[in-house]
């Protein structure tokens, strides 16, 4: 039977016996679950291999942050290098360095 089938049963059966609250929470539960059955599909997952699918998605993600994160602190580490060499070149050229190697 049908997610839709078996809501449009209960709402039936709730305009029956005039609306109980354990018939309402029936129809709530199944509309939720019509729901998120609707959105998954939406998405494109309702599939068995979605959960497989949205794990390697999570692990390709977390690998591209590492990978960003590591880029930038290489980025920043050889911007503070190439700062510390041009301040060592500019202390050596104003104390004269070069008329030392003659």
């Amino acid at each position: 039977m049908r997610n839709e089938t078996v809501l449009a049963q209960l709402i039936e059966q709730a305009k029956e016996d005039g609306a109980d609250i354990a018939t309402l929470r029936a129809i709530a539960e199944e509309a939720g679950e019509l729901s998120a059955q609707r959105a998954l599909a939406r998405l494109g997952l309702e599939d068995v291999g979605a959960a497989k699918d949205m794990a390697e998605l999570r692990e390709l993600l977390g690998a591209w942050r590492d990978a960003k994160r590591s880029a930038l602190k290489a980025a920043f580490s050889w911007a503070g290098r190439m700062a510390a060499a041009l301040v060592l070149v500019g202390l050596a050229v104003k104390l004269g360095f070069p008329g030392w190697l003659k």
